[in-house]
């Protein structure tokens, strides 16, 4: 059996920007010191004349940013998600977003598996905050891959994008002839009884839990989802139809994030059907290993497959 590749999602970040930087003159890399965590520091390395650290200052670092994209350059502004999408709100708000520029957020670090790093840097609400403001697209990868296919995307794209990736080490589920296709939800398996629409890490544990299932003769369809905003809403409607039952899995608060947009898809269709949300449950993190925290807080496989069967009762 061919061993398992894990890797962090901002690992692929950092080596897509290089890419990026190969062949387009016009993008610019910057960072609010943090530069080897974030993995922009390949680029640094790669290209220094068009990086700029911009120190511990996120909001100046956006406004900088805006101003750069403003003159005809695509802007790469990267920190943690609790920066990017928190401290830096305002000015991903009204300077970035509200004259529609060409600035890409690479948001590194969110969610509850940022580990020991705790409560104050486990960011589980900025999805929510990114989705509410108008123009902004929403990318959460599966992947190492899909991390790199939707940064490449995500230059060409004309507009604001907040783009979320994570610091622990995740398996990789597609293969280099993947081909990212924007705001496309990816059915991986098909099935029968219950739908489970995941995002980011949690899209390994949802095909984790298909397996668990099947052990029962559940037959469980896995889309994910890697465009929260613009929610692929038509392939959602059709999905849940098909199987009747709904369990969302995400590694951010259930309030606002993928749950909400897909309930929010599945009502206004006027074909509703049960819904079952996993995320985290409008609680702050806490400091531990990462993999030891998902766990404790029911984001893993097993959790899935219980929420399924719940989904499935409610028929």
């Amino acid at each position: 059996m061919a061993d398992i590749i894990k890797t962090a999602t901002r690992d692929a970040y950092g080596k897509a920007l290089v890419e990026l930087g190969n062949t387009n003159d016009k993008v610019i890399v910057l960072d609010a010191d943090l530069a080897a965590a974030t993995k922009t520091g390949m680029f640094k390395k790669a290209h220094p004349e068009k990086f700029f650290d911009c120190g511990i200052a996120e909001g100046n670092m956006m406004g900088v940013a805006a101003g750069l994209a403003a003159s005809g350059y695509t802007v790469f502004a990267s920190t943690f998600a609790m920066f990017a999408a928190g401290r830096a709100y305002e000015q991903v708000r009204n300077s970035i977003a509200y004259p529609h520029l060409n600035v890409k957020i690479g948001a590194t670090h969110a969610g509850i598996s940022v580990g020991e790093d705790g409560a104050s840097h486990q960011c589980c609400e900025d999805i929510a905050l990114m989705r509410v403001i108008p123009g902004m697209t929403v990318i959460n990868p599966a992947d190492d891959i899909e991390a790199r296919a939707a940064v490449l995307a995500a230059a060409e794209y004309e507009g604001p994008v907040y783009m979320r990736f994570g610091r622990l080490a995740v398996p990789r589920i597609f293969d280099e002839s993947y081909k990212f296709e924007w705001g496309k939800a990816v059915v991986l398996a098909e099935g029968s009884d219950v739908t489970i629409f995941a995002t980011g890490l949690m899209v390994n544990e949802a095909i984790e839990a298909r397996k668990l299932l099947a052990q029962e003769g559940i037959s469980a369809e896995i889309v994910n989802i890697h465009t929260i905003k613009p929610l692929d809403a038509q392939a959602v409607v059709a999905s849940a139809s098909k199987t009747g039952a709904v369990v969302t899995a995400e590694e951010h608060s259930i309030i606002g994030g993928l749950g909400s947009a897909v309930t929010e898809a599945l009502c206004e269709s006027g074909k509703p059907v049960p819904v079952v949300r996993l995320g985290v449950n409008d609680v702050f993190g806490k400091s531990g290993p990462a993999v030891e925290l998902l766990h404790i807080f029911g984001l893993d496989a097993q959790n899935i497959a219980e929420k399924a069967k719940q989904a499935i009762s409610m028929k």
